[in-house]
């Protein structure tokens, strides 16, 4: 591993069928171009297609929002992916996500809090993940570079840009 890059592992995958939150962990799922199968997005004007195919989120940042009281689960803010041993903070859009052996992701965006997701957080504050308040808080979006399936411990290796 390069001093250019970090190790973590995915510690849940997460879809909802029907759409919405809360995402559920299921053993494996294929990630494809057009978003993680088995997977349903009611909103797609603000939620899935190439750019947005993959959201995640990690492990520590729920951890340390349930801390705080929040109610936060693994799935419930809508992530596909639950990462953890990655330094959530040195993330940046560009920078590259290899899952497994060959699935790679590029980070393309932080995704926007909305009211489906209040239930996570006391008062219904989902703002609390809101990049442009509070940088390095928010979910991830991805886009699929090479297709495959991922499950739950399979390494992350974040490689920057």
């Amino acid at each position: 591993m390069s001093a250019a890059s970090a190790l973590g592992r995915v510690v849940q995958v997460n879809v909802n069928p029907r759409g919405g939150v809360p995402k559920r962990p299921v053993p494996a799922a294929e990630l494809t171009a057009q978003g993680v199968a088995g997977d349903m997005q009611r909103d797609r004007e603000h939620h899935g297609g190439p750019t947005r195919a993959v959201s995640l989120f990690a492990q520590e940042r729920i951890a340390a929002l349930r801390a705080e009281g929040h109610p936060i689960t693994p799935g419930s803010a809508g992530e596909n992916l639950t990462v953890a041993g990655i330094d959530w903070d040195a993330v940046r859009v560009g920078d590259t996500l290899r899952v497994g052996d060959w699935v790679e992701l590029e980070v393309t965006g932080y995704a926007a809090p909305c009211s489906t997701i209040a239930e996570s957080f006391i008062d219904g504050e989902f703002t609390r993940i809101s990049q442009k308040l509070r940088p390095g808080w928010s979910r991830l979006y991805a886009s699929v570079v090479s297709p495959g399936e991922v499950r739950p411990g399979d390494p992350v290796e974040l490689r920057h840009r």
